[in-house]
């Protein structure tokens, strides 16, 4: 199976910056999209930031302009740049992976534990 872990949230003031990492382990398998979801309290858990194995991004509104979404393919990593980041954007935020298992001939979508990020001056 595949596991995704994520680290880097954690505590910024408003205009600060943060970044979150993403690493993907197991074996046999391929990552055809990565994303970055989170659910503030309340709320439905939302899209943020997508990205295809192609290089193709997606952003949400709320977040474009601000936040960048890249991976690094061999290490099997993404990363969420987040710049200048309000109190809008405190949640948790989950690591997201839509795989294909090669060994399975099938595809798996995989979810992260979650980092919480809190934006508070």
């Amino acid at each position: 199976q595949v596991q995704l872990v994520e680290s880097g949230g954690g505590l910024a003031r408003p205009g600060q910056s943060l970044k979150l990492s993403c690493a993907a382990s197991g074996t046999y398998f391929r990552i055809n999209q990565w994303a970055w979801y989170r659910q503030a309290p309340g709320k439905e858990r939302e899209l943020v930031a997508r990205l295809s194995f192609d290089g193709i991004k997606f952003y949400s509104e709320s977040v474009k302009d601000r936040f960048v979404i890249s991976m690094d393919k061999f290490k099997r990593t993404q990363e969420l740049q987040m710049n200048s980041l309000n109190s809008e954007d405190t949640a948790t935020y989950y690591c997201n992976a839509m795989t294909w298992l090669f060994d399975q001939a099938r595809n798996l979508e995989v979810w992260g534990l979650g980092t919480p990020v809190t934006v508070s001056s």
